[in-house]
């Protein structure tokens, strides 16, 4: 059986892209009192925004200018973070379409009470990303180029995202005009 998504010509094809390593970035933030939720944890719309903006720095960064979010394909809560956490997001662009691209995040936690324990591993998230000019409209942005095999996994396991996305909004039109 032939999978669709493996015959797709691969990035590295474009001498014109950028390797995946050119859009880490990393921001990291100490979460305070004015983040708590009524449950005394760190609001996961803090939380959220916070995995935007790193996204947000990562795909400014490959695309070399504005990109807007287009999408939050997923984001998974899996550790509460507490005010004094050291809180580290870290994000990737795994794949990239036209004009368009996925972002991979990677959210941590230093605990303040144990900081020299390793950090917690708090989310997860993966978000779309447009490229825009500055009229706002959207523009070409350059390949992706993995590296390594997880880069390499990361992509494909994005163009399968990018697949049931597609899917996804086809079934949902076609419930509407049918």
């Amino acid at each position: 059986m032939t999978d669709h998504l493996s015959t797709a010509p691969h990035p590295a094809a474009s001498p014109q892209g950028k390797p995946t390593s050119y859009s880490r970035v990393t921001l990291s933030r100490i979460m305070t009192a004015v983040d708590v939720n009524l449950y005394g944890t760190v609001h996961g719309g803090v939380l959220m925004k916070f995995v935007d903006d790193v996204a947000g720095a990562a795909a400014a960064r490959h695309s070399g200018g504005t990109a807007v979010t287009a999408a939050i394909d997923e984001i998974v809560f899996s550790e509460a973070v507490r005010v004094g956490d050291l809180v580290h997001a870290h994000a990737q662009v795994n794949w990239t379409g036209q004009t368009s691209m996925e972002v991979g995040v990677r959210v941590v936690a230093e605990r303040w009470d144990s900081a020299e324990d390793e950090p917690v591993p708090v989310a997860t998230a993966y978000l779309v990303f447009v490229g825009v000019d500055v009229g706002g409209l959207s523009r070409t942005v350059r390949p992706v180029l993995p590296e390594t095999p997880e880069d390499e996994r990361r992509y494909r396991e994005a163009e399968i995202r990018r697949a049931h996305r597609l899917a996804r909004r086809r079934a949902i039109q076609a419930h509407r005009e049918g």
